[in-house]
């Protein structure tokens, strides 16, 4: 992988906890992005959630792009859970459109890359988390 490939990103403050939360529970966990493999692994690795995570699906690995279903169906495969016993959580529209199109409970967040917060009310979420420590109560 190459050198310095997280220098500048990290989890957010608070989700640490969380996926600690989740894997003490039992319950796993994965990602599903549409930044290409040769990114998504290196940081995944970087930030050292290779060993944690149940999943880590890109767009290499499917032929259909979120909202398409594909990348979770996939995810949740590898993870061994049901679909419709999964939860999604994501900060993006298509996001949303894709957990709905797999049939998960969804969770919209309102931090991350959104350019205009007050557009998740439009995605129609099951959820909505304001901020990671809503998240948390959200997940526990």
């Amino acid at each position: 992988y190459e050198e310095g490939v997280a220098v500048e990103t990290r989890l957010f403050e608070g989700m640490d906890p969380i996926l600690l939360g989740l894997e003490q529970r039992g319950i796993p966990w994965g990602i599903v992005t549409n930044k290409p493999v040769r990114f998504a692994a290196p940081l995944v690795q970087a930030l050292g959630l290779a060993q944690r995570c149940a999943a880590v699906v890109c767009p290499d690995h499917v032929a259909e792009r979120k909202p398409h279903p594909e990348a979770l169906f996939l995810a949740c495969d590898q993870i061994g859970v049901a679909p419709g016993q999964a939860i999604y959580v994501g900060d993006h529209e298509r996001d949303i459109e894709a957990g709905r199109n797999a049939g998960m409970k969804t969770i919209a967040v309102r931090y991350g890359y959104i350019e205009e917060p007050t557009s998740v009310d439009q995605w129609q979420a099951d959820i909505i988390a304001d901020t990671v420590s809503d998240l948390a109560k959200l997940l526990q």
